[in-house]
């Protein structure tokens, strides 16, 4: 089907931050596959581990127990503020298991708390719970009607928030950092909020990290530069560093409604991805490696407002970590695409926003280069 549209760029292979067609020609990645090459192309460690998975075991259905699994889950619920796990293939997937969560909670206390808050610019997804989440004609056209019980108010707004309170708000679906919408961070006041907020009213906590969690915001993930822990948390991207795989981590209390037959997935937690799973965690999770991810995302910045300063062309740079944006004045992805004649791939977002998503791998040295190829491009403009 033609949803893609046209595509004229093809590559063979992938090396740490770069990518090569067929004919050798190289571009610097820092689009990232949109957020998710964590760990660069064919990381070494990963590859290995991929290649002796296979040789032993690729899939066995979730009606079998699964020890790499049971310990994978376990690694991520000693790291995080979680319980429980439910692995998945996508992020999408993870927010549907989500939304499943805080309807069976309520459903299991029998309480009458149907509607769940969310936020204008948000992107849950493309399945229908997610579109109707986050209420985007520019993803919704054409699928309605859309599913009812979400109240969407506007981004960072604490009196919306304060007003759309009520006795029958079930849960509070948020981005610490907003991808699609345009590289919009919530502000830390804004979080802790929300988290006072659910905790004073008896909410349940959904934060969507699939974009900004796994090492990308110089933390594992990024509600932590706040200081709060969410009741549930969708995470996907990242967390398998190319390899499709996604989890909804949850507190025992918020999840004691997905009781047996209440959910399921045929490949998730397959052993292929789980075995990449957990080497990218046990990498990116190394307090050395997030140190590093957080100093070189700051020489990033610098750069970028130094860019700014130097071309009217630029409006605005934001964004946390290594998941940052250049709001402009012309067309966003017409610019994107000039970036891509000059060998930097980058990805436009909302609010004509050119999203830059590197690998974490990145060094100082593939900045230069970015921040190099972006003069260029400013300066031909």
């Amino acid at each position: 089907m033609p949803t893609y549209g046209e595509r004229d760029l093809m590559f063979t292979r992938g090396k740490d931050c770069y990518l090569f067609t067929q004919s050798g020609k190289k571009y610097l990645d820092f689009a990232g596959g949109i957020a998710v090459n964590s760990l660069g192309h064919c990381h070494p460690k990963l590859v290995n581990t991929l290649n002796k998975q296979s040789k032993l075991l690729w899939h066995t259905s979730n009606l079998y127990k699964n020890k790499n699994q049971e310990l994978f889950a376990k690694e991520l619920c000693n790291k995080t503020f979680a319980d429980k796990v439910f692995f998945t293939n996508s992020g999408a997937e993870a927010i549907e298991c989500g939304l499943k969560v805080i309807k069976s909670y309520w459903n299991l206390k029998n309480i009458n708390k149907k509607n769940i808050i969310t936020f204008k610019g948000a992107f849950h997804g493309r399945t229908f719970a997610a579109l109707s989440a986050q209420k985007n004609p520019k993803y919704s056209e054409g699928f309605t009607p859309l599913l009812s019980g979400f109240k969407n108010i506007p981004f960072n707004d604490e009196k919306a928030l304060l007003k759309n309170i009520d006795k029958e708000t079930a849960a509070i679906l948020i981005e610490p950092v907003q991808g699609e919408g345009g590289i919009k961070p919530a502000s830390i006041k804004f979080l802790k909020l929300i988290k006072e907020v659910c905790k004073k009213n008896n909410i349940l906590l959904f934060l969507d990290e699939v974009q900004s969690g796994f090492g990308r915001s110089g933390k594992l993930y990024a509600h932590e530069w706040a200081q709060i822990k969410p009741d549930i948390l969708a995470t996907a991207k990242g967390i398998g560093s190319g390899f499709p795989l996604g989890a909804c981590l949850a507190t025992s209390q918020a999840s004691q409604g997905m009781t047996q037959g209440k959910h399921g997935s045929t490949y998730g937690g397959n052993p292929l991805a789980v075995a990449v799973g957990r080497e990218v965690l046990k990498i990116i999770s190394n307090k050395n490696f997030l140190k590093n991810v957080d100093i070189i995302s700051r020489y990033l910045w610098k750069n970028l407002k130094n860019l700014q300063n130097n071309y009217d062309e630029i409006l605005d740079v934001r964004g946390a970590g290594l998941l940052l944006g250049i709001k402009t004045k012309q067309n966003n992805v017409m610019i994107s695409n000039k970036l891509k004649k000059n060998n930097l791939l980058t990805v436009p977002a909302g609010d004509n926003v050119i999203r830059l998503a590197p690998p974490l791998i990145v060094k100082r040295k593939h900045v230069d280069e970015a921040i190099h190829i972006l003069n260029n491009t400013f300066r031909e403009l």
